[in-house]
């Protein structure tokens, strides 16, 4: 990659770690349960970081995010190495927030007391259930006391930014089960909860045993229900799987869904900068080989950037300002209102003068939604 000459400009680090213990059984992530490929792994990653730490030297990186994988199974000297050097060779923000994914059962003492010398300021807990039994049914490998625990420990060194990872619509689970998973995390004190729905993905072990899910109705209720109690208990839902206290959202995130510029480095890692696409390859051995596996996709079309925002701002409970699309992309924005206000009658859409917005109902139908607002704006482009 040539050098970017931007000075200053924000961007968001995303370094992968593909390594687990185990893997769970319906994870889609590229991540590997193969420990003697971490030696190699680290040394082929810290090679990239000094080699756009100076491609890259012309921005600012605000936000870091370390997931997987598995970031805490590798242990305090691997995890500090890459922390260590990312702060060396990037020019990094002093308010910067810096993200890792840790695992109940490997987030100890010293892995923390890594993270915290080298400036981590932010934890995110795959806690999943409060059940163990549920816990098992998925594979993870921790129990709920476990997570308890390591939510505990992570407070005694020093933080305060905690976010949980729950799951819904699991095998067998019905919503009292949820909002109790729900009330026992709160109980731990967490600013920010993501909660995703189980999606049986095809390649996984629990995609191919096909087991039954609570049917879409129970799902939607217990989403509601869930998003009601997290309400009541002070957090704002600000994308269709996250809820924060207010100023604690996810900063890292958020570029996702604002299609703001970020760099990921690791096999299966996405970036998004100065309008192009690309990634590297799902190989973690032609990684540590030094092949080349980038995929440096073409420039990202405008209408396709205009599809893009839409579909990513749409997730959010902040949606899409038609003042802010006008500017970016050169556009009249009639087409999409249009679209917005024949959906009004049924609750999913609403809007706040010219910012329109998908409701908590919306979200529960939001593929369906997005794919409407987007084809008006195709439609536009072909009749033109």
């Amino acid at each position: 990659m040539s050098k970017f000459s931007y000075r200053n400009r924000p961007l968001g680090l995303y370094i992968h770690i593909p390594f687990c213990v185990s893997k769970c059984g319906y994870c889609d992530f590229y991540s590997v349960p193969d420990r003697d490929l971490m030696r190699g792994y680290v040394s082929a990653l810290l090679n990239h970081i000094r080699d756009y730490g100076r491609t890259c030297s012309g921005y600012t990186v605000d936000t870091v995010y370390i997931g997987g994988g598995t970031p805490t199974c590798l242990g305090p000297k691997y995890l500090g190495r890459i922390l260590q050097e990312v702060r060396n060779k990037f020019p990094i923000a002093d308010d910067a927030e810096i993200t890792v994914e840790c695992n109940p059962e490997s987030t100890d003492k010293k892995v923390l007391d890594t993270m915290k010398k080298q400036g981590v300021n932010r934890l995110s807990f795959g806690v999943q259930s409060a059940h163990d039994d549920e816990l098992k049914r998925i594979g993870r490998i921790h129990t709920f006391q476990q997570a308890k625990d390591a939510v505990d420990l992570a407070r005694e060194k020093g933080f305060t930014n905690i976010s949980l990872d729950l799951m819904y619509g699991l095998p067998g689970q019905t919503q009292e089960m949820l909002l109790d998973s729900v009330e026992q995390c709160l109980a731990l004190g967490p600013r920010h909860l993501s909660c995703y729905g189980l999606k049986l993905e095809p390649g996984t072990p629990m995609g191919r045993e096909n087991p039954v899910l609570p049917d879409d109705d129970a799902q939607a209720d217990t989403y509601l229900a869930m998003c009601e109690l997290l309400r009541k208990n002070g957090f704002e839902h600000y994308e269709i799987s996250n809820f924060a206290k207010p100023g604690f959202r996810s900063r890292h995130n958020m570029k996702y869904w604002d299609l703001s510029e970020y760099l990921g480095l690791g096999p299966g890692a996405h970036s998004f900068m100065n309008g192009r696409r690309f990634e590297f390859a799902r190989d973690i051995k032609a990684y540590i080989n030094g092949e080349d596996i980038l995929r440096d996709e073409d420039e990202v079309a405008s209408f396709q950037r205009q599809g893009e925002y839409l579909m990513v701002r749409l997730r959010t409970s902040d949606g899409v300002d038609f003042l802010d699309l006008e500017k970016r992309y050169n556009i009249d924005s009639t087409p999409y209102e249009e679209a917005f206000r024949s959906l009004m009658g049924n609750g999913l859409v609403a809007h706040q003068g010219t910012r329109w917005y998908l409701t908590e109902k919306g979200f529960l139908v939001s593929n369906s939604i997005i794919n409407t607002i987007v084809e008006a704006g195709q439609e536009q482009i072909e009749n033109e």
